[in-house]
């Protein structure tokens, strides 16, 4: 079983990175709306928005969408989760063409921008379709769901650089919690940050669910794609998905891709060659028995319930990602302590303005990579008009 999934997993990304060069020869054709073309459009002009994956979080991104530019294709393997977007007030009423499959949306040469609001195994095939494409990508998290797809999502984008690929990690776009704390671990007011605590609560436990039919509007072979082919059990679908590691990575990828991501920006260690040189995920437990790497039966949760891994990095600094305790990171250094989620940050050095006079315009400037501070998706149409690299 590991080994057919895994080629089969490989194979279905790999095919995606290397077929647009193949059929060509090594090119690929630009698109019309390259980051270029874009900056250089009248300003009542408004880029074209295709929506790939519009359930509840998907409709939410479509109608903050809508505020930049015109949604004119939806496309959902459940029609009735794309029928919902189209007719959204909130999302501009959009009335837009309504497709199950993405690939009709990549298609249209009309469409600038994608979002990409699908079931996580699927974001790294269709981002890379989507640059191939030539689109503009905004790719809910987390990206990637191992390693090698992190790979091929990066190769692809530095092989299309004029396109702008954005993540959801919108944490990086709260200016009173995280930006804060993570301007306070660079500017060194913590001292030598020796250990990150990371907390993110266990997955739920639920099952065992029942086989049913698959509803009509759903066509449940294409929402699985490269994922085993099992029967149909609703708790295995939409929202669920997280609690399943054939399509997800439990509370790890749900909040841990945000957690994480704050963690180890304010370490610097989120760039590229960057990043923990051990982990030890020992201390993990599961609702389900696993053999060789993979749960044995296939009609509960599987996702991870308790658990602490740790994380080592080249300084010798560890973080520890954690379903006990709070929700949110602590970050301890040798001078003072900070806690920080998305409703507070507290600490000595919170109460006593350690940072007072350096939190400025400038050092928001540096943390978003020399654009203005302002919200997350804002950000990602910033850059695509004017070019440069987008905070997430």
């Amino acid at each position: 079983m590991s080994n057919a999934k895994g080629a089969t997993r490989r194979g279905f990304l790999s095919g995606s990175l290397t077929g647009a060069a193949a059929v060509t020869g090594g090119f690929v054709p630009a698109f019309a709306w390259t980051t270029t073309a874009f900056a250089n459009t009248a300003a009542n002009d408004r880029p074209r928005i295709g929506c790939i994956g519009t359930g509840s979080m998907g409709t939410g991104d479509a109608q903050a969408h809508a505020q930049f530019g015109d949604i004119v294709a939806v496309c959902d393997v459940d029609n009735r989760h794309a029928e919902r977007c189209r007719n959204d007030d909130n999302a501009g009423k959009c009335r837009a063409d309504a497709y199950r499959d993405y690939r009709r949306v990549l298609d249209r040469p009309d469409i600038d921008v994608v979002s990409i609001v699908t079931p996580d195994h699927w974001h790294v095939k269709i981002a890379i379709e989507a640059l191939q494409a030539g689109k503009h990508v905004f790719c809910q998290k987390p990206l990637s769901l191992t390693l090698e797809e992190n790979r091929l999502a990066r190769a692809a984008a530095e092989r299309f650089p004029a396109q702008q690929f954005f993540i959801g990690t919108q944490q990086r776009s709260q200016k009173d919690q995280f930006l804060r704390a993570v301007n306070m671990v660079h500017k060194g007011l913590l001292g030598d940050v020796t250990k990150v605590t990371v907390g993110i609560n266990g997955s739920p436990t639920g099952g065992p669910f029942p086989v049913a039919a698959p509803p009509k509007e759903l066509d449940w072979e294409m929402w699985l794609g490269q994922a085993p082919k099992v029967d149909y059990r609703e708790k295995r679908c939409h929202y669920e998905f997280r609690w399943w590691y054939e399509y997800s990575g439990g509370k790890f990828t749900d909040w841990g891709a945000h957690h994480v991501d704050i963690a180890q920006w304010a370490l610097k260690e989120d760039t590229k060659g960057r990043g923990p040189v051990r982990i030890d995920g020992t201390d993990s437990k599961h609702p389900v028995p696993f053999q060789d790497g993979y749960p044995t039966v296939d009609d509960c949760y599987n996702t991870a319930d308790d658990f602490a891994v740790t994380c080592t990095f080249p300084s010798g600094t560890e973080m520890v990602v954690t379903s006990r305790g709070d929700n949110g990171i602590l970050f301890e250094g040798s001078k003072g302590r900070i806690f920080v989620n998305r409703e507070k940050v507290t600490g000595k050095p919170i109460e006593e303005q350690w940072d007072k006079d350096l939190f400025t315009d400038a050092d928001l400037r540096t943390l978003y990579k020399g654009k203005p501070f302002e919200g997350h998706k804002e950000n990602f149409y910033r850059c695509i008009r004017e070019g440069g690299l987008p905070v997430s």
